[in-house]
């Protein structure tokens, strides 16, 4: 099975409009169009039935302390952690494409509404809604896509690997506010096969 993208190609750099953020030269991160990205696919094994997608990025900072702070650099050193950006299962079978700002068009404070999911196809949440939790002004469920945001003073280049899952069951047996992992578990044993497509993002001026 192979995954890809009319907006960028394997291990190449993500379009700022795919964005959460983009760099600005005065304020560092601005809010940009956070638009999913197109994505298609081929070569489906026999007797799949549904897709799911997840979308991480495994270049997470593992503390915050120097996260966006002026004069500080977050060392390359510092180990890493997972953050999910995207997770929508139930794609039907007969779906070869996700067309680019489908599933999210624009930033929206406190997260989209689930019921906003294209067709019959559902979101589970994101790491946003953990990392806004207690947030007046951003806080809330993050479902669906929200795109890449990786801070301003990073010294490396994060990845962002999207992966389709082809599975032998029509509905993924999860319920209300579900998690990647939470999929992920769900589909243990139920997995056909599997590609990924992997795109990088910078908001470091710096860091090419």
């Amino acid at each position: 099975m192979i995954l890809l993208s009319d907006d960028f190609q394997h291990n190449e750099r993500i379009p700022t409009e795919l964005a959460f953020c983009a760099p600005d030269p005065e304020s560092h991160a601005t809010l940009s169009n956070n638009q999913n990205p197109h994505l298609t696919w081929k070569d489906v094994p026999e007797g799949t039935k549904s897709f799911v997608i997840i979308c991480n990025d495994p270049d997470v900072p593992s503390k915050p302390d120097d996260v966006n702070q002026e004069g500080r650099t977050i060392s390359s050193d510092l180990p890493r952690v997972d953050f999910c950006h995207w997770v929508v299962v139930d794609v039907p079978a007969l779906v070869t494409s996700i067309a680019r700002g489908s599933h999210a068009d624009g930033t929206t404070p406190g997260g989209k509404n689930p019921a906003d999911a294209p067709g019959t196809t559902r979101h589970g949440i994101n790491d946003y809604t953990a990392w806004f939790a207690g947030d007046a002004d951003m806080g809330g469920d993050y479902y669906g896509y929200d795109g890449p945001c990786p801070p301003w003073n990073d010294s490396i280049i994060h990845h962002y690997h999207f992966t389709l899952y082809a599975l032998d069951i029509e509905r993924t047996p999860v319920e209300g506010k579900f998690t990647a992992q939470e999929v992920l578990n769900a589909i243990d044993g139920h997995t056909l096969a599997t590609a990924t497509l992997t795109g990088t993002y910078s908001m470091n001026p710096d860091v090419s």
